[in-house]
């Protein structure tokens, strides 16, 4: 059985094969009419037979052709992902080789296939890209090769043995994207701007004698009255604060917005912004949570602390019930002690919906300076720009009009209990959180 599978089941026949034999069929009939010209049909049809064998000899002479995948061990998601095929003729004349890689079945492409022609003995590479929409593990199979030599009448298919399995993590390539943002030149082309310091930095530096120009405010009392000189406290800036992304895994952030999730967005946007934390000397932190709380990692500044966000955000999934924030109120009040800056990722969709969790928001803002950072209904958005051409339309634009002025009622309402908000569309999500947050970095707000 294992010889027939090798020699005889990896055979197809081809359209060439099938369109030689039906010239062949049509000889033969008018040979029926014209019984002087049968030889021409039967010369035909061993010719063929001939020609048959062979293309298999060709096939099967030699070793069949080799392919390899290369690719990167993680992926990152949202993104393209480049994938390398490196194909290998290893036989000794030309052949024509239809590729066809079994990708993971989380990408749901079953027409993946790419055809070449190979010299003899020539390698060749295969270049496509992948742009994976869920994080996880994604699996894939065998390289299959199916292999036609010049005469084209059969076609041979050869298996490569390449199960691998590749982990997609969250969008790790808009690290290397954004690593610029975070300087003043390309923050003045985004629209930000160097904003003045509020007051004067209280981390104690070193007591040293009086200069002019100095503070007056500074003068230390009873060090003046040792030294029998003026004496002043030297503050120096404070550069390093805690800064903690907290992302709501709630039913809201299912909901989709081109190939990715609001949840994924949040992720990708906060690893972005973790790693501008930590070049800005920052101790960064990771909450996440819902109906239960989910993954807390307490703030640091280490190199490593940015791999372990990206470890731990890569199985965030959703839930499907409404999000606690009480209970997120009293993990903050229990276990981040010092002030610091929360940037809370989540969604509403209604002002009824913002007043419901507004009491729990008002109480984080008075021990810590929150940013909430919620998502403009694009589609809504679209619908409420657009002309209306009959009854119907027109309810449907005033209805979308209508969430789209809730969500800028939200800004306000926030606003008026001291919450900083940033309301943006999920594709702008990264740069406005990431020029927010230097703002306040300027403005030493936290």
């Amino acid at each position: 059985m294992t010889i027939y599978k090798k020699y005889i089941g990896q055979l197809y026949l081809t359209t060439r094969f099938y369109l030689a034999v039906g010239c062949c069929i049509v000889l033969f009939i008018g040979s029926f009419y014209l019984t002087n010209l049968l030889i021409i049909p039967k010369t035909a049809l061993f010719l063929l037979l001939a020609l048959l064998l062979a293309d298999y000899y060709f096939l099967f002479s030699g070793r069949p052709p080799f392919a390899k995948r290369v690719m990167a061990e993680r992926f990152s998601n949202g993104d393209a992902n480049r994938v390398i095929l490196q194909v290998t003729n290893n036989m000794n004349f030309d052949t024509v080789i239809k590729i066809i890689d079994e990708l993971p079945v989380q990408l749901q492409q079953r027409d993946w296939m790419m055809q070449s022609h190979f010299k003899a003995r020539q390698q060749k590479n295969i270049n496509y890209s992948l742009q994976p929409s869920v994080r996880g593990e994604y699996k894939f199979g065998n390289i299959i090769l199916y292999i036609q030599s010049g005469l084209g009448l059969l076609l041979r298919r050869h298996d490569v043995e390449s199960s691998t399995m590749a982990a997609v993590y969250p969008s790790f390539m808009q690290l290397r994207k954004f690593q610029l943002l975070s300087q003043t030149t390309i923050q003045t082309e985004h629209g930000s701007k160097r904003m003045r310091k509020i007051g004067h930095s209280i981390e104690f530096e070193q007591i040293k004698e009086y200069v002019r120009g100095d503070d007056i405010r500074t003068i230390n009392w009873k060090a003046t009255a040792r030294r029998q000189s003026i004496m002043v406290n030297n503050f120096s800036d404070e550069k390093s604060q805690q800064v903690y992304c907290i992302i709501d895994k709630g039913r809201l952030m299912k909901m989709p917005f081109g190939n990715l999730s609001l949840l994924d967005y949040a992720i990708n946007s906060s690893l972005v912004l973790s790693n501008v934390c930590l070049q800005k000397q920052d101790r960064v932190g990771l909450i996440t949570f819902a109906n239960k709380m989910g993954t807390m990692l307490a703030a640091d500044r280490k190199p490593i602390q940015r791999a372990n966000i990206l470890q731990l955000l890569y199985n965030e999934e959703t839930a499907f019930l409404e999000s606690d924030y009480e209970m997120l109120y009293l993990q903050l009040r229990s276990s981040v002690k010092q002030r610091s800056l929360l940037v809370l990722f989540t969604n509403f969709e209604s002002m009824s919906g913002l007043k419901r969790q507004l009491p729990y928001l008002r109480s984080i803002a008075k021990h810590h300076l929150l940013l909430l950072v919620f998502f403009e209904n694009t589609s809504l958005a679209t619908v409420a720009a657009g002309t209306a051409g009959n009854i119907e339309e027109v309810y449907t634009k005033a209805i979308a009009e209508k969430f789209a002025y809730e969500k800028r009622l939200i800004v306000k309402e926030l606003l008026k209990y001291g919450i900083l908000s940033i309301l943006t569309a999920p594709e702008n999500l990264t740069v406005n959180a990431i020029n927010k947050y230097l703002e306040l970095k300027a403005r030493q707000a936290t």
